[in-house]
């Protein structure tokens, strides 16, 4: 069966109108993150701009779900169109029980399909480094090709055993950073990262990535 973890990032003052389409849509479960766009502080202070807030609302969808959220968005969100958000699909592998499966499905059968991972064009890089550091990983990440990204706030537990396998201490307030990115740079990105903000130093940072099946709103380069 195919379903997909659909996640929208989209500018704060935009999510009422994006939820008006989910509950058009019948979605029966969403949740949403808070998080920061990644503009640097002097650009910031270049153009007069303050921080622009994000929210990253994510739900469980199938396959025909997947389909209609993201005609739907381009058509009254222009999400097609680069800077007014981004939406994005994650494969999943599996759900917790039947009763989790026919929530997620409105009880209904789901076609036994499996996605392509040959066509991947994007995978979204998680890199989760210690508070106070995503301009520095976000920097590095440009370099290596990176467009833009979304921070989220989290806390982090396992400092001690952090501590004890890489040798290094490890705040608990982390920062998450999420970068879109081509499959061609993906790669680079992270082992920039890693190389200059990697856990030997005071980011802490780790990287990984997950495949992307669909995705609009990223600039083509």
């Amino acid at each position: 069966m195919q379903l997909n973890l659909v996640m929208t990032i989209i500018n704060r003052s935009r999510e009422k109108f994006f939820r008006s389409i989910t509950k058009e849509l019948a979605i029966p479960f969403s949740f949403t993150m808070m998080g920061n766009g990644t503009a640097t502080r002097s650009q910031l202070d270049f153009y007069g701009l303050e921080a622009v807030e994000k929210e990253v609302v994510s739900f469980i969808a199938d396959a025909d779900l997947t389909a209609r959220l993201f005609a739907v968005a381009k058509e009254r969100m222009f999400l097609d169109v680069p800077g007014r958000g981004i939406m994005m699909s994650i494969p999943l592998k599996s759900v917790g029980g039947g009763a989790t499966l026919a929530f997620f499905t409105n009880n209904e059968t789901l076609e036994d399909t499996a996605p392509d991972f040959n066509n991947i064009t994007h995978e979204l890089v998680i890199a989760i480094c210690n508070h106070g550091f995503t301009d520095e990983v976000m920097d590095v990440a440009r370099e290596a090709g990176a467009g833009g990204g979304t921070i989220l706030h989290a806390k982090g537990t396992g400092a001690e055993y952090a501590q004890k396998f890489f040798g290094v201490t490890l705040a608990e307030e982390k920062e998450i950073l999420l970068i879109a990115s081509p499959v061609r740079d993906r790669n680079t990105i992270m082992q920039a990262i890693t190389a200059q903000c990697g856990t030997k130093t005071k980011a802490g940072a780790i990287a990984f990535s997950l495949p992307l099946t669909q995705i609009m709103g990223v600039r083509q380069g």
